[in-house]
């Protein structure tokens, strides 16, 4: 299924290093690509641009209904968007698009599957350290592990075809997987204890390099991932972490410094549902997860004292 229409929402850091790696192929004229927005925010993305890697680019703006019948829609939203965008999704995909969500998470395919077909949507997941600071993005695409991506029944076997085709000679890194549920499952637990354990301290990721307790809440979270992960019948013998500078700050402790809404409810809400679900407790999750909550309402302004 030969991709020569590439439409994405949600023009972030994601988005854009997306953006950014397959500007070869677009200013070439192989592929045409295009961010999707309407009203106010359209006319700000045009009017200003994309601040990526230092430079301001513009690419194409187009409304849901202009990008109709794109051959793949990426979705690459903030969890707590995703619900808003739903009537977005069904206007933009046909019978023949593919669609992928580069949501952190276990879930967001089950969501777009509810307004089109389910064998349109693609399981994925991407790997890249980018940074949105005010209007700046960066990232680096040498260190970045890329995007993941699998079928999970024959006829989706087509749609991996043309991804593959997409990305080849791209700088995006692909990868596309035979177990790729338990592969979406192993990123989930590397979110969630990488994430919001350093979320919880307001520390760089070297905390868990130098700080035995650190790293213990890190392993604690791990743990009961795994083993709801384990009920569901997907089994990860560990979490295997990726070098990060002992600087660096994860997207969690990155929304609370910038007072945004975390994706918290994607990592732990999620989590401690499954694992209701199963009757599997879950405790550690469940105290994070009201930490973290209690960050966004002392942002928001709720306790100032």
């Amino acid at each position: 299924m030969k991709i020569r229409n590439v439409a994405v929402i949600g023009a972030g850091a994601i988005g854009a290093y997306i953006y950014y790696c397959l500007l070869p192929k677009i200013s070439n004229g192989e592929i045409t690509f295009s961010f999707i927005a309407s009203g106010a925010r359209k006319a700000r993305l045009e009017t200003e641009g994309l601040n990526i890697q230092g430079e301001t680019y513009h690419p194409d703006i187009r409304t849901p209904e202009e990008a109709r019948g794109a051959d793949l829609l990426m979705v690459s939203v903030k969890y707590t968007a995703l619900q808003g965008i739903l009537d977005d999704i069904r206007v933009i995909a046909d019978e023949h698009t593919t669609v992928l969500s580069l949501l952190n998470g276990i879930d967001s395919e089950e969501i777009i599957g509810e307004v089109i077909d389910p064998e349109q949507v693609v399981p994925c997941f991407i790997r890249v350290a980018a940074q949105h600071n005010g209007t700046k993005i960066t990232f680096n695409p040498a260190s970045a592990f890329g995007i993941y991506y699998g079928s999970v029944c024959p006829a989706q076997d087509i749609r991996i075809a043309g991804l593959n085709e997409l990305f080849e000679g791209t700088a995006l890194s692909y990868h596309a997987c035979e177990d790729i549920i338990a592969q979406q499952w192993h990123k989930y637990a590397l979110n969630i204890s990488a994430n919001l354990p350093q979320a919880v301290l307001n520390v760089g990721t070297g905390a868990y390099r130098d700080s035995e307790h650190a790293a213990w809440m890190r392993d604690a979270l791990a743990a009961e991932v795994l083993r709801v992960a384990e009920a569901y019948g997907i089994h990860i013998d560990h979490v295997q972490y990726g070098k990060w500078k002992p600087e660096g700050r994860l997207s969690t402790l990155q929304d609370l410094d910038q007072k945004r809404k975390t994706e918290v409810d994607m990592f732990l809400g999620v989590l401690i549902r499954k694992a209701s679900a199963v009757g599997i407790s879950v405790p550690y999750c469940e105290y994070t997860y009201h930490v973290i909550k209690a960050l966004e309402e002392k942002n928001e302004g709720r306790f100032d004292y």
